[in-house]
């Protein structure tokens, strides 16, 4: 187990940790980067406390959110080797290590945490979760349901299983399990973006409730107003999707598909051509390799008789993705009406 190959000495933990930033301890004040000067000010106290883990756990979290990984695993380590037998920093390492997907490490450390902790229900759930990104179902569903033997509230317990029969596909228990973790918290904004999906896929109109529900969780969320958008295209509700499109436009005004979507219900539900270019050329001007915006910038001057135009869009399509099939009749449907079509070889 890692946790019995680390070799770190109180002496060799107390070595650079004052060093650890680069930057004088004496003066925090004098630093503009408040995550630096916290840094800073927390070297002090560690010098004048080098047992307590607490201060290193600290450390280690500010560390992670500058990016330096590094920094954050040895400080993560120190507090290891000052208090082996606490699950929480076998946590926190854990965790560093499957946000940098190292998630073998991450693993070891999460067994660590039961290891020295045969109640840890954290530590079970966040193995559930990599036995099901690794496909796992069987083992992942086992490790759920042993957490919620420990906690039989626990939403996330929950909200796992409702996860692995989603992958697994049994979406009536998918549905049931998510139901039941946002029975246990009411706040579960994933779970209802999932029931969401789910009945989305069946056409159900239940599904504009729940993202509704993670709306009112999240408002400045572009999964959730994207997600509302799409069920309100593909279900005749224009209007409805175009509004969601322009809350994720105020949102994040750099938002390609945002721009992308409405273009493409004023192109086909509207036949408003002018009015779906422009949106179109936002899209491309956002993101210069968008090939559906130009495919369907092309489709626009097509349909207005502006064959040159269609023509230019249409190869740009096909320059960026030689197997578009869409633009590959775009190219022949131009050729059939007279222009000459250079495709590339």
């Amino acid at each position: 187990m890692i946790l019995k190959n680390l070799s770190i000495s109180l002496c060799a933990v107390l070595i650079g940790v004052a060093c650890n930033t680069g930057a004088p301890a004496d003066d925090a004040q004098q630093v503009s980067d408040p995550v630096q000067a916290a840094i800073i000010a927390l070297e002090k106290k560690i010098l004048a406390d080098p047992k307590n883990a607490e201060l290193y756990a600290e450390r280690a979290k500010l560390n992670e959110h500058r990016d330096s990984v590094e920094l954050a695993e040895k400080d993560w380590q120190r507090a290891i080797a000052v208090a082996p037998s606490n699950p929480r920093w076998h946590i926190g390492l854990g965790d560093l290590y499957y946000r940098k997907i190292r998630v073998d490490e991450a693993d070891a450390q999460f067994r660590e945490a039961i290891a020295v902790d045969a109640t840890n229900v954290e530590a079970r759930l966040k193995r559930s979760e990599i036995m099901l990104l690794q496909r796992k179902y069987t083992d992942a569903m086992a490790m759920a349901n042993e957490a919620l033997r420990l906690d039989m509230q626990n939403p996330r317990g929950y909200f796992l299983k409702g996860w692995i029969h989603m992958e697994a596909g049994d979406t009536a228990l998918a549905i049931s399990s998510y139901r039941t973790a946002i029975e246990q918290d009411p706040a579960q904004y994933e779970a209802f973006i999932a029931l969401g999906l789910l009945h989305a896929a069946k056409r159900d109109p239940l599904a504009l409730e729940y993202y509704n529900s993670a709306i009112d969780l999240k408002p400045k969320s572009v999964e959730a107003w994207y997600n509302k958008g799409m069920y309100a295209q593909e279900n005749g509700q224009d209007s409805l999707a175009m509004d969601c499109y322009a809350h994720i436009k105020e949102i994040d005004p750099r938002n390609a598909t945002a721009w992308y979507n409405t273009g493409y219900i004023l192109l086909e539900h509207q036949g408003r051509y002018a009015d779906a270019r422009e949106q179109f050329s936002k899209a491309i001007q956002l993101m210069p390799t968008y090939v559906q915006a130009y495919y369907n910038r092309g489709l626009c001057y097509e349909r207005e008789q502006r064959l040159d135009s269609a023509l230019i869009d249409y190869q740009r399509a096909i320059a960026l993705a030689p197997d578009m099939t869409l633009a590959a009749e775009g190219l022949g449907r131009l050729q059939d009406k007279g222009l000459k079509v250079l495709r590339p070889q």
